[in-house]
């Protein structure tokens, strides 16, 4: 009998995966679904005797059977998007079931588990200190150290969150990895957990992902004795942005409005029901057993550049031909990433612009291409990576309107708390607003100001307006409590900076 695998992530699906699996069920073949390869544009994906076909429909079901197909692309494995990666976090992705407990100790699963058991949790954390870890939740903040920090505080209960809330445009390793190898997850926490002396962890996923929810809500029933005495639940958020920021996602968790804490006292002190607490993100805990396996630490300290170690999921999205997950060492550039990978728009227009790290990363204009992935790089180009999310954009995009729907953004998703953000966003989109000539609205109270004194209005010129915008970043980016305040200058800047004819 034939075995056909397909994947039943969430994207998969939404392309017409299931009907795919139901026709190759009709016809009597035998249905595996797995995990993703994340080769987004040829979804459905299906994969027969490893070789590929996509993006497949059922009407493809009986060229495929009868060996007469168009639609094949030769051994998966080796097709260029994929041999070029080096997978470790994605090591799986497109090669289990999800819920296959068999499947994953099969790949090499909890071993790094096991071996975190037989440490102490001295030397469990000084190893993942030693592997150059990072958060790839956009700080770029050690992770051994921050365990470290947990691990010293004093506290009789101990927590380790995982932030789950994948909010940033463009970006969905979070998703793909608690669809396709959620066991991953939950051993990294559980690692973690160990390292710092936590019984008890959270995940908190946006409540955008059923399909995530649901698999991990299984995956943890699955697990229970395996990882025990750690237990582990789901917390489902309500779809704030700003949940994204770990202070505003422990107010949640605790039932309370999703608005930041100020700092200090640092979550790693004074967190979780004002316990010690560790937040990493998905990408940052799921890195963590293989870091944890026999070598692994030394080979993840072996790859990428300078401060940035190890691997890094990219994802490319936007309007670019070939979008998907690319897991590859730090230090590659974006023109290799978006050309020779992603093979350029799919428009077949020239790029404009590409936009790393979500909706509040800066808009990186072609002459910049050649910028290394690194951490300590972008910043130094006023840009950030964030998350791995690169949305690319062609030459018939508006960058003046995307610099107000940063501001737009940020107004709309401020929790509040600080007037930076929750004042400047607004008067930002006026300013836009002025600058590109379509005035400030009727019914603002700001601009009605002078007429309610009497007084003639003067409008101010196009110079004083740029330079009072300018004032309005530097006021945001370093009065602002969080991140979403303080990061929304990156992408009115650098459109400003590159593109002002946008903005005539």
């Amino acid at each position: 009998m034939t075995v056909v695998r397909i994947s039943d992530d969430a994207l998969a699906q939404a392309c017409g995966a299931d009907a795919v699996a139901d026709a190759f069920a009709a016809a009597g073949s035998a249905v595996e679904r797995v995990s993703s390869w994340g080769m987004h544009w040829l979804e459905p994906l299906v994969e027969i005797d490893g070789v590929g076909f996509g993006p497949t429909s059922a009407d493809d079901i009986a060229a495929i059977l009868a060996g007469s197909s168009d639609k094949g692309i030769g051994k998966i494995a080796h097709h260029p998007f994929i041999a070029g990666q080096q997978r470790l976090t994605f090591a799986r992705a497109g090669k289990t079931r999800p819920l296959s407990l068999y499947d994953y100790a099969a790949s090499g699963g909890w071993a790094g588990l096991d071996r975190a058991r037989s440490l102490s949790a001295e030397a469990l954390v000084a190893e993942v200190t030693r592997s150059g870890l990072r958060g790839r939740g956009g700080a770029g903040f050690p992770a051994g150290i921050k365990w470290e920090t947990v691990r010293k505080a004093a506290g009789a209960r101990k927590y380790v969150v995982c932030n789950a809330d994948e909010g940033d445009s463009g970006t969905f390793a979070d998703r793909m990895v608690m669809e396709g190898d959620p066991f991953q997850l939950i051993e990294g926490m559980a690692i973690a957990a160990h390292a710092v002396g936590a019984s008890r962890g959270y995940i908190y996923v946006r409540s955008e992902y059923p399909h995530a929810i649901a698999k991990l809500n299984a995956a943890i029933a699955l697990s229970a004795q395996i990882v025990a005495p750690f237990a582990v639940e789901v917390r489902v958020g309500a779809g704030a942005y700003v949940c994204g920021e770990e202070t505003s996602l422990l107010n949640s968790i605790e039932g309370k409005r999703g608005e930041v804490r100020a700092k200090p006292p640092l979550p790693a002190l004074e967190g979780l029901f004002g316990c010690p607490t560790v937040v990493n993100n998905v990408l940052t805990l799921s890195a963590i057993p293989h870091i944890l396996s026999e070598g692994g630490a030394a080979l993840y300290n072996s790859l990428g550049i300078d401060r940035s170690k190890g691997t890094m999921p990219i994802q490319l999205a936007g309007n670019i031909k070939r979008g998907g997950l690319y897991e590859t060492a730090f230090g590659i550039t974006l023109r290799e990433l978006i050309h020779d990978i992603g093979g350029g728009t799919a428009s077949g227009h020239p790029v404009k612009a590409a936009q790393v790290g979500g909706p509040l990363g800066a808009y990186i204009h072609p002459d910049q291409f050649d910028l290394p992935f690194d951490y300590e790089a972008y910043a130094n180009a006023d840009a950030l990576i964030g998350h791995g999310g690169v949305v690319v954009f062609d030459d018939s995009a508006d960058m003046g309107r995307m610099a107000r729907f940063a501001m737009q953004f940020c107004a709309a998703e401020s929790c509040g708390k600080c007037t930076p953000c929750r004042i400047g966003s607004t008067r930002g989109v006026e300013l836009i607003d002025r600058i590109r000539g379509s005035g400030a609205s009727a019914t603002d109270p700001v601009a009605a100001l002078p007429q309610m004194r009497n007084a003639p209005k003067q409008p101010p010129s196009r110079a004083a307006d740029l330079q009072l915008l300018e004032d309005l970043c530097e006021t945001m980016k370093f009065g602002s409590l969080c991140a979403l305040g303080g990061f929304t200058p990156y992408p009115v800047l650098s459109a400003l900076k590159h593109w002002p004819e946008d903005f005539a």
